[in-house]
């Protein structure tokens, strides 16, 4: 009998997987707008807590959003805001200044710290785990990554490639995407001491935006269409926001995915719960069953 239970519940979540794009069909999704705006993007995550970046009349501005209400995030002084990661009350992002310089920010729900990497034209703080920040920076040789301990800044420079930029940390790995000599984007992760290349399935392009724990999210191209995706160390899976013109995923923690689509209206922030109870079978068995189906 509990075999008989077992086997149906497998059935069932088969059954979703096989419908074409994944689990991701059973999930569900919901738009985040920032009040009176037309374009919303949502970057990161941490439990109940979203940030992301809002653009109105007056340019580019952060926001906290707390699963109720929205907060402005501006940096003081700055022309533009954004917001890309959070970790508890800890958020991370970039500003420009009114001489057209980027710096990255730390916002500890009180003050503002910059982020500047040593000699760098440009920084960008990108994701945030305890106290360790990555981020890229620009100089005078190209775009390079960083990891900060809230004393030292380490360069994180993918082998070979001719840009690299970190997006996200948990624990002691990174993610992030390259550019080769060829103009191609790949995505990538790094344990602390080697990479990992992560290219989705036929793809063009693939950039790893978000991490947590061993579930990876980010977005590829095939033409000129973008897509999110959830990769679990084994398996793709495509993460499309229902009628939209183009989608990518940004962050995730647990089961909760943030990200942004287009539509005819503007572009939008979304947050995507991953479904129960089929999601941990459907995460260790989706590899297996499209190869059955292959």
């Amino acid at each position: 009998m509990r075999s008989e239970t077992r086997l149906k519940l497998i059935t069932i979540c088969a059954a979703i997987v096989l419908l074409g794009s994944g689990y991701a069909v059973a999930g569900t999704w919901t738009t985040l707008d920032y009040p009176g705006v037309a374009d919303t993007f949502a970057s990161g995550i941490s439990g109940n807590s979203i940030v992301g970046q809002y653009h109105d009349s007056s340019g580019a501005h952060g926001f906290l959003y707390n699963g109720t209400s929205y907060t402005a995030l501006d940096y003081p002084g700055a022309t533009r805001t954004y917001a890309f990661g959070i970790d508890g009350s800890n958020i991370v992002g970039e500003y420009k200044d009114s001489s057209n310089h980027y710096y990255g920010f730390l916002y500890n729900g009180t003050s503002y710290t910059a982020l500047d990497y040593p000699g760098a034209l440009n920084t960008g703080a990108r994701g945030i785990i305890g106290n360790s920040i990555v981020g890229d920076y620009i100089d005078s040789s190209g775009v390079h990554s960083f990891l900060y301990n809230g004393t030292s800044y380490i360069a994180l420079d993918y082998p070979g490639a001719a840009l690299t930029c970190a997006d996200s940390i948990s624990g002691n790995s990174i993610v992030g995407y390259c550019e080769d000599s060829s103009n191609y984007y790949y995505g990538f992760l790094y344990n602390g001491t080697s990479y990992t290349a992560l290219n989705y399935p036929g793809a063009l392009n693939t950039s790893a935006n978000g991490i947590s724990g061993n579930s990876i999210v980010g977005n590829y191209w095939d033409d000129s269409t973008g897509h999110g995706f959830l990769y679990n160390g084994t398996s793709y899976t495509t993460l499309d926001y229902p009628g939209a013109e183009g989608t990518s995923a940004n962050g995730i923690s647990g089961n909760s995915i943030v990200g942004e689509y287009e539509d005819s209206l503007g572009r939008h922030g979304f947050v995507y719960t991953i479904p129960e109870p089929c999601t941990l079978l459907l995460l260790g068995l989706g590899a297996v069953i499209f190869r059955k189906r292959a």
